[in-house]
């Protein structure tokens, strides 16, 4: 990991070469502590890893941690072609160590982790310039590396924790988790503590990003940390409901309407569009190679890396999530793969699931007819005001408070049946076990493919059971256990740090 980031560092420096600070001194070497000594210097540093992290999200990579789940699953000749992707569904032998698509979410998420370290501990020492505007800097620094530390916690558990205030107490090893957890709960109350209310760039993380995000680490922390607390979760959740400025969308099919981005019930969402270097492919890996034979400029043709899973797709009637006249089904998922007249065949040779139920929420109809489905550019959700309600609901059910719960979730539920509840469809009158059953297929309706399912699973312990049932090639091969509730620590990483080695890897691998 120090010579990951040593790296990034000379790639950030170079990045920002048009930078008045290189001018002064074009053949020398800038120190860390010049790079990082003014806010002129630190805000492009930012603005670059803030792309970064969206960068994360684009393409095979960005839907990675979507894959092995009860939602998701990889088409099958994805799965023939390519071992150690094949794996995260699988969770077989090559689902390792060695694993190079998990190493890449490990090693794409450190560098921006130590840029917002960086950017703190400077910031934190600068008394001399813009206070409000460095307070703004700060918040924004201390967002991002709180989001990224969370995930890292959840996806690995113990971790380092980079604080340069710290280095020397800390190291570069695996941390406690209540160690690393108490620097995730502090970024993030500083963050909502400083942020605005709304950012221009939209970005940008807001006040409200940063208590929405609180409100996640609340209710989802590993229990063993000591931070699962719902009652600060629900207190977080309850400060954006209570903040006025979010309110659902009229319709669902809104939500994802490439032309209307950052609607009202965006509380923070991934910019992109479709010109490179901003497009984002994400419509390349969801669409089908059927209907790609058929027309390269087809918008929703693909290369089927990640399918929903028959649970996902199903009517409930069949054994799946789905009930009659719910909007959210035919918005998320297609099931029609009719193109200009003509009905598209599997290509022989590949998976013979091309035609099989896809993910329709990231198709982008612009491209249609003009340009690749390569350059998909619809903005990614990250948080939104349903997930909150719902979020909200959960907590308040661990809380005793199931009737009040309800209320919140028959919101999100009354948008989904395009504003009126049928009859019998309102929740009312559950136990609290019955709710707890009852929100992980609400939360997969809502928000399937936007990338909280795994969490979902792994918070509420259900990641094994469900998943080794419902995810077609885990169960097929039957080899899902208790400890892939963890990813293994990447063996680069062991090569690369002296202080993590062979015997600190998580127990299985």
């Amino acid at each position: 990991m120090k010579t990951k980031i040593l790296a990034f560092m000379a790639f950030a420096i170079l990045f920002t070469s048009c930078s008045d600070f290189l001018d002064e001194d074009p053949t020398t070497a800038l120190a860390e502590a010049d790079a990082f000594s003014k806010m002129d210097y630190i805000e492009p540093l930012l603005l670059g890893s803030i792309t970064s992290w969206r960068n994360l999200q684009k393409d095979r990579p960005g839907l990675y941690f979507n894959l092995g789940t009860d939602e998701a699953q990889q088409g099958t000749y994805q799965i023939i072609t390519d071992a150690n992707q094949a794996g995260i569904d699988l969770y077989n032998g090559f689902l390792s160590q060695e694993n190079n698509a998990l190493a890449g979410q490990w090693n794409g998420r450190w560098p921006i982790v130590n840029v917002a370290a960086l950017a703190i501990f400077y910031l934190e020492s600068n008394t001399e310039e813009d206070t409000a505007r460095r307070d703004v800097l700060l918040g924004e620094a201390s967002f991002i590396r709180a989001v990224l530390m969370y995930e890292l916690a959840r996806y690995w558990g113990e971790v380092p924790v980079n604080d340069k205030a710290r280095t020397l107490e800390l190291g570069f090893g695996r941390q406690p988790l209540d160690v690393v957890y108490e620097q995730i709960v502090t970024d993030l109350q500083r963050a909502a503590e400083l942020l605005p209310a709304t950012q221009e760039n939209r970005s940008l993380p807001t006040k409200w990003a940063a208590q929405a995000m609180l409100g996640k680490v609340y209710m989802s922390a590993q229990e063993e940390s000591g931070y699962r607390n719902y009652n600060l979760a629900a207190e977080a959740f309850q400060a954006v409901i209570n903040s006025g400025q979010f309110s659902l969308t009229s319709s669902y099919s809104a939500l994802f309407n490439p032309n209307t981005p950052n609607t009202t019930e965006s509380i923070y969402e991934w910019q992109f569009n479709n010109t490179w270097p901003d497009n984002n492919q994400i419509q390349w890996q969801t669409g089908s190679r059927a209907v790609a034979n058929l027309d390269q400029y087809a918008y929703f043709g693909g290369y089927d890396l990640i399918l929903p899973t028959q649970y996902c797709y199903r009517d409930k009637a069949n054994g799946g999530i789905w009930e009659t006249g719910d909007t959210r089904k035919n918005e998320s998922i297609r099931y029609d793969f009719t193109y200009q007249g003509q009905t598209p065949n599997p290509p022989a040779g590949f998976g013979g699931d091309e035609v099989d139920p896809h993910i329709k929420k990231y198709e982008d109809v612009r491209t249609q007819g003009s340009q690749s489905f390569w350059n998909s550019g619809k903005n990614k959700p990250f948080l939104r005001y349903a997930d909150v309600l719902l979020s909200y609901a959960e907590c308040l059910n661990e809380l005793g408070q199931t009737g009040q719960a309800e209320g919140f979730v028959n919101q999100v539920r009354t948008r989904a049946f395009g504003g009126t509840l049928p009859a019998g469809m309102a929740w009312s009158g559950l136990s609290a076990q019955q709710f707890r059953d009852q929100i992980l297929d609400e939360r997969m309706r809502e928000l399937a493919f936007e990338g909280w399912r795994r969490i979902d699973l792994l918070r509420t312990g259900k990641l094994v059971q469900l998943v080794g049932t419902r995810n077609k090639w885990a169960q097929q091969n039957g080899t899902i256990a208790d400890f892939h509730n963890r990813y293994p620590i990447p063996l680069s990483e062991m090569s690369q740090n002296d202080e993590i080695n062979p015997e600190d890897q998580n127990p299985g691998y």
